[in-house]
């Protein structure tokens, strides 16, 4: 058995940009601040970093209720944003063929390991009609550091099938060097897709186990395990 761990933003989809500008939408509404999280960095970084970096900047601290009232904000706006016509907004290649096989694979498993909050993630999936293809996952509410994340996955995956999985039989799929390091603390493999900000050169110095310039040849990214 092996369990196959996909993170959503440039490996599943692209939005077209849509929860960074919901998040700057949020952060604008709550804290009347222009311009407030655009210089943050989001590629391969959790939504709880992101907003902690952003208030740092601005000289405040993540509290658990800052937290609550900016998702809040944000998942209202993000809904908004995906609903907005947009032709860039789409499924990347060979994921649905992807999904469709691994749905009812025997010995294949998958899900999600992410750094969107779990609302969120849902909503950006949801959207694309791909939620339905994953019940177990790992978000941005079980840490906000990304390399916690392998383990909260693979946790919940045991409680299902009722047995531990090997961490070097689960696989994070992911197209930031960000992916590909959160895999090694844990033992999980890395499977890096130059679906994103980064290049194939890029990926490739980030040492991950396998790399691929995308998903469309999915028969061939299906073979490696």
């Amino acid at each position: 058995m092996k369990l196959l761990l996909f993170d959503i933003d440039m490996t599943l989809i692209d939005t077209a940009g849509a929860g960074r500008r919901a998040m700057i939408q949020a952060f604008e509404d709550l804290f009347s601040c222009r311009n407030g999280i655009e210089s943050a960095q989001f590629a391969g970084r959790t939504d709880t970093i992101i907003l902690q970096d952003a208030l740092n900047h601005h000289g405040m601290e993540l509290s658990v209720d800052i937290q609550r009232r900016f998702q809040t904000a944000y998942f209202s706006f993000l809904q908004a944003e995906l609903l907005k016509p947009n032709s860039s907004q789409k499924v990347l290649p060979g994921i649905v063929q992807i999904l469709d096989i691994l749905r009812d694979h025997a010995s294949l498993k998958i899900g999600l390991l992410t750094g969107n909050w779990r609302e969120g993630a849902r909503i950006k999936l949801e959207h694309f009609d791909l939620y339905r293809y994953f019940d177990i996952g790992a978000f941005a509410d079980d840490s906000g550091i990304r390399s916690d994340l392998p383990f909260f996955a693979a946790q919940r995956f045991a409680e299902k099938i009722g047995m531990p999985i090997p961490p070097h039989d689960v696989y994070i799929i992911g197209d930031t060097p960000h992916d590909v390091a959160c895999a090694r603390p844990y033992g999980a493999r890395s499977v890096a897709v130059a679906t994103g900000l980064f290049s194939t050169e890029q990926l490739h110095a980030s040492n991950p186990d396998f790399l691929f310039p995308d998903l469309s040849d999915y028969q061939g990214f299906l073979k490696i395990f």
